[in-house]
């Protein structure tokens, strides 16, 4: 059964797999009930496999995609940066 505070970890290949069932015309409901998958994942996989033939998130951005999500990290840093020695000049001060 699924439980969210441990969840499961599914290959590649087991997602390429339960794709494959239900594109050669398997009910949705069928392969949920059957390996006890979740609507949205299974959603997911097949929209992402189809589209682009890879399960993973990465495998299906563009490299404008990435290079966004990259300096969006970047513009983070610096931020966290100058938090920290604010927050211990706040503590330092207090003693």
């Amino acid at each position: 059964m699924r439980d969210p505070k441990h969840p499961r970890h599914f290959t590649d290949e087991f997602k390429r797999q339960i794709v494959g069932l239900h594109d050669a015309g398997k009910p949705r409901r069928e392969i949920m009930e059957e390996y006890d998958l979740g609507k949205s994942a299974l959603e997911r996989w097949i929209k992402s496999i189809n589209a682009t033939g890879s399960p993973r998130a990465a495998g299906n951005r563009t490299p404008e995609q990435d290079r966004v999500i990259e300096l969006e990290r970047e513009d983070k840093r610096p931020r966290m940066e100058v938090d920290v020695p604010k927050q211990a000049a706040l503590i330092f001060a207090r003693k």
